[in-house]
């Protein structure tokens, strides 16, 4: 059983053995309500799997969620739903089902780490020991693979790589600190970052997408060669190419993985990556490693959250019989 948790939407899946999905569902994540109003979302996804002749043969649930998170309490913060501090959202989730007689094990991940468990089982990371895998988004999250092991660390935010500093005396991130990836890479940085220097939306953002303001409105330009949007983009290639470097020398991995909003802008985005690794990642035990997109798309979520569950929890015991 899979629930997925994000700031537009809340959806909910049975997750078979092979990775395919049914009994899919989802509702809109709500606005302009408290916290036990996104909770009545998040308990109606779980109704509608109820519903399910599958239900019965569930034998666990992983959740993933935007974060911040803390899987050590089970509970999350996330930036994109304001309700929610501190919710204790693997607590409420496991009542739910137990309400509806599946008493089953519960785990919570944070999105980052639930596209990392799916880029491994199903993805461009499946058949690599060791992986670290990035969502670009709005903001900069990760995961780490180690000796085929998902990695989430005690409180679920290992691999949060958005949070490394690249630039020692960069401008200062939302986390408090300083020349963070996130400040940099990120497809809201890109876009403030090229405004900055004098681009304009109008100026080459292809038809339909004239006045995009946003990250994506900057990889159109950069297709078409604008200088300042080039400029941007091997901005935050080189800072992602110094984190993955960073990330590979310390753990060892072998491939890294990047999905999110940004990743869309294809070799706009991996070339600078790809270029400027060459030098970071210059030690013998890091040059072989490969930066690619991740295959799995809009269906991460869920498939993330369900390998999640599969790696991190034995399944529920099977009920007594007379």
């Amino acid at each position: 059983m899979a629930i997925d948790i994000g700031g537009t939407k809340i959806a909910g899946a049975l997750v078979h053995p092979d990775g395919t999905m049914s009994a899919t569902t989802r509702r809109a994540t709500p606005r302009a309500v408290d916290a036990e109003g996104v909770m009545t979302a998040v308990a109606e996804v779980v109704a509608d799997l109820s519903e399910s002749p599958l239900w019965a043969s569930a034998v666990r649930c992983g959740i993933g969620s935007a974060g911040p998170v803390d899987t050590s309490r089970g509970t999350v913060s996330p930036v994109n739903i304001g309700a929610w501090r501190d919710f204790p959202v693997q607590e409420r989730v496991a009542a739910e089902l137990a309400a509806r007689g599946a008493e089953l094990p519960a785990v919570l991940a944070g999105d980052g780490v639930a596209m990392t468990a799916a880029e491994h089982w199903l993805g461009a990371a499946r058949g690599y020991a060791n992986a670290l895998c990035m969502v670009v988004s709005t903001g900069v999250g990760g995961g780490l693979i180690l000796n085929n092991q998902l990695h989430p660390g005690p409180t679920g935010n290992a691999g949060h790589i958005g949070h490394i500093s690249v630039a020692f005396d960069g401008e200062p991130c939302a986390c408090g600190g300083r020349g963070c990836v996130e400040s940099i890479a990120s497809g809201t940085a890109i876009a403030r970052w090229a405004l900055d220097q004098g681009w304009k939306p109008s100026a080459g953002s292809g038809r339909g997408a004239a006045h995009d303001a946003t990250a994506a409105g900057v990889a159109a330009a950069a297709a078409q060669g604008d200088p300042i949007a080039l400029a941007a983009f091997d901005r935050a290639g080189r800072a992602l190419a110094a984190a993955i470097a960073a990330s590979a020398t310390l753990v060892e991995t072998d491939i890294a993985v990047i999905g999110g909003g940004v990743a869309a802008a294809g070799d706009t985005l991996f070339g600078p990556i790809r270029s400027h690794l060459a030098q970071y990642a210059t030690l013998s035990f890091v040059q072989e490693l490969q930066v690619v997109p991740a295959t799995l798309g809009t269906h991460a979520g869920l498939i993330g959250a369900a390998a999640a569950a599969t790696m991190l929890l034995a399944p529920a015991a099977p009920a007594a019989t007379a």
